[in-house]
């Protein structure tokens, strides 16, 4: 075994994401679908996007599948709620009626809309992001994902990826993630649930 394999199977983070990755590449094969949609939500630093790009790098069927990220959407530190509806709206609603999807990027630099960017209906698609499952959202995906972890370690991430830029605006985020769970009930609309540390 190569010292590369034995520091990432002796990282407990790195480790329960290649467990959940293995059990959503599963289910995705159990879809049977050309096609399917994979949404993972969960709170800020609990792993989305790295599970989501190990997703990619490992996906079991042919072909490629397109990834977007909702922080990609999220219209500024306020947006949770607008970021999940322009991704039903402009994502997941046309890729289940077999329409090309168009959407945006949010430039958090310039506080204004960039480039578009195509979701293409014929190819899986991943979506990640806070907020994502919902009873609008949970509808139009096949492998429905929540994280859970716990609060100081997914603060202790987040703040090390995005550094102090993030530090005065994790309260403001962690109000909307409460209000997602109060009135959304993520973890009962996933299909797999798992405990990242």
């Amino acid at each position: 075994m190569s010292s590369a394999l034995s520091s990432a199977s002796a990282d407990p983070f790195s480790a329960a994401l290649d467990v959940a990755a293995a059990h959503i590449r599963e289910a995705i094969v159990g879809v049977a679908a050309a096609n399917p949609v994979v949404l993972i939500d969960g709170r800020s630093g609990s792993g989305k996007t790295t599970l989501a790009r190990r997703l990619v790098a490992r996906w079991p069927l042919r072909g490629r599948v397109q990834l977007v990220a909702l922080d990609s959407l999220y219209p500024g530190w306020d947006g949770l709620a607008d970021g999940v509806e322009a991704a039903r709206e402009l994502i997941l609603r046309p890729h289940a009626r077999g329409m090309m999807g168009v959407w945006e990027r949010w430039d958090w630099d310039a506080s204004a809309h960039a480039e578009a960017h195509a979701v293409d209906p014929s190819l899986p698609l991943i979506v990640e992001g806070s907020g994502l499952l919902t009873a609008s959202t949970s509808q139009l995906a096949d492998v429905r994902v929540w994280l859970e972890s716990p609060p100081s370690s997914r603060m202790r991430r987040a703040l090390h990826r995005d550094g102090d830029a993030y530090r005065p605006h994790w309260p403001r985020w962690a109000e909307q993630e409460e209000r997602h769970l109060l009135r959304d009930a993520p973890t009962s609309r996933a299909t797999l649930v798992f405990a990242i540390p």
